[in-house]
């Protein structure tokens, strides 16, 4: 396995666009592919509280399907991948200061998000579910969080479809923020939330680990959705973009994809080629 060089991002934007203006939009400013072919090396953005897409081991060591799917994108074009390491809300930030050259993430495509950057082909389904207590009878299906306290991660997606269907809800529910996903699953063993929305494939995950922890609470709530990997929609980085897209569409076309879901989820997700009208 190739050793990874793993950076700690800067936290503060303001740093960040300073180094962009100061001579890291130079370096930006030329093809992407040449410049990533060049060096060897092509830098991804992501957090690491995110199982099984992302996350920190017991050994300390940087895994989940994101790193086993980079790993072979680095193979199909001949360069080492590069993890630059920040919080969920500084990714996308981080991604237009030039602090790196892709958000692997990875995010769940949304119109909105959809204007402002560019996504990939699918590579999993996103739908939003509910994580519970194991054993909690209180919450037998979704609609069972109204009047409940739900955690969900801070500028993610997954909150604001929680915070649609809450509304939905005949009485509503209050919503925690959380900076990682972690913190939220760690209030939830404690009892100091009632439940996590999140999506399916992460909880499932989660409650296929810790099954005397935590339960999935089925069906799905939120509308089908997809997660993929994004990056701007800069022309200097379409060159880019184009050959991870290629990598991508190979992987799933050869059976990689579904291997690496089934390893990482217990099953294999049937995607769509691309997003073009999502349904959030």
């Amino acid at each position: 396995m190739h050793k990874r060089l793993f950076l700690k991002a800067a936290l503060s934007l303001s740093i960040a666009v300073g180094a962009s203006f100061a001579g890291g939009s130079l370096a930006f400013a030329q093809d992407a592919l040449e410049r990533v072919k060049s060096a060897g090396v092509m830098s991804v953005g992501t957090e690491t509280a995110f199982a099984p897409f992302d996350f920190i081991d017991e050994t300390g060591a940087h895994a989940g399907l994101n790193v086993d799917v980079f790993e072979e994108i680095g193979k199909e074009m001949g360069v080492k991948i590069e993890w630059v390491e920040l919080p969920w809300e500084g990714v996308f930030p981080g991604l237009e200061a030039g602090q790196f050259d892709m958000v692997a993430g990875p995010a769940t495509i949304t119109k909105a998000r959809m204007e402002r950057y560019r996504f990939l082909t699918p590579i999993a389904e996103a739908t939003v579910a509910i994580l519970k207590q194991a054993g909690d009878d209180s919450i037998q299906k979704p609609e069972d969080i109204a009047g409940k306290l739900v955690g969900a991660g801070k500028a993610t997606a997954q909150l604001a479809q929680v915070q649609e269907y809450g509304e939905t809800l005949p009485e509503p529910i209050e919503t925690r923020e959380y900076v990682g996903y972690n913190e939220a699953y760690a209030d939830l063993a404690a009892g100091r939330i009632a439940a996590v929305a999140n999506s399916l494939p992460n909880i499932a995950y989660l409650a296929q680990q810790q099954p005397d922890v935590f339960e999935t609470v089925t069906p799905a709530f939120g509308l089908k959705t997809y997660f993929g990997f994004i990056g701007t929609k800069n022309p200097e980085d379409q060159s880019l973009l184009d050959a991870v897209n290629a990598a991508l569409m190979k992987m799933k076309e050869d059976g990689r994809m579904a291997e690496l879901q089934k390893k990482w989820f217990g099953q294999s997700f049937e995607t769509p080629d691309e997003v073009t009208d999502p349904n959030v």
